[in-house]
């Protein structure tokens, strides 16, 4: 019986991973990390100089404050950290928040052009129909548009 629930939960997980929304997810992970791969060199190598500059030339990504360095001073965080201190890398974290703000707003704008290209797209599915009523001029009543008479007044069209 334990074979029969090891086969049954095998084949439940081998159909699991074959639903398609499974392999879409995966395929949007792998676009995912290559994507932030861009933007990260995005930010790292167009925006934040050009914010460096406006700065005074402050590199964002190297600024931190050593905790409990009892006046010793270090050239990265890197540095205070193998000697064992306590390194505040608040630099690192002001990057991150650009690089979530910048990737938010792409797929933000992705999202939008998506939405309209499909609104667009559905717009062109959409044929107006032929109407299949009018109104009879006399009575007001909605009659079949073929009708050659108003079933309503019997008024001739």
């Amino acid at each position: 019986m334990a074979k029969e629930e090891k086969k049954g939960f095998i084949k439940e997980f081998k159909e699991f991973i074959m639903r398609g929304n499974v392999i879409d997810l995966a395929v949007g992970v792998i676009i995912g990390g290559a994507f932030q791969a861009i933007i990260n060199s995005f930010i790292n190598d167009l925006i934040m100089p050009f914010i460096g500059l406006l700065t005074g030339g402050i590199s964002f990504a190297d600024q931190f404050i050593v905790l409990n360095a009892n006046g010793q001073t270090f050239a990265t965080a890197e540095e205070a950290a193998a000697e064992g201190f306590s390194v505040f890398a608040y630099g690192a974290f002001i990057t991150a928040v650009i690089n979530f703000l910048v990737i938010a707003l792409v797929v933000f704008l992705m999202v939008k052009a998506i939405n309209k290209a499909r609104e667009h797209a559905s717009k062109k599915d959409e044929v107006e129909e032929a109407p299949t009523t009018k109104v009879c001029p006399y009575c007001k009543s909605e009659i079949d548009v073929d009708a050659t008479r108003c079933p309503h007044c019997t008024s001739e069209l």
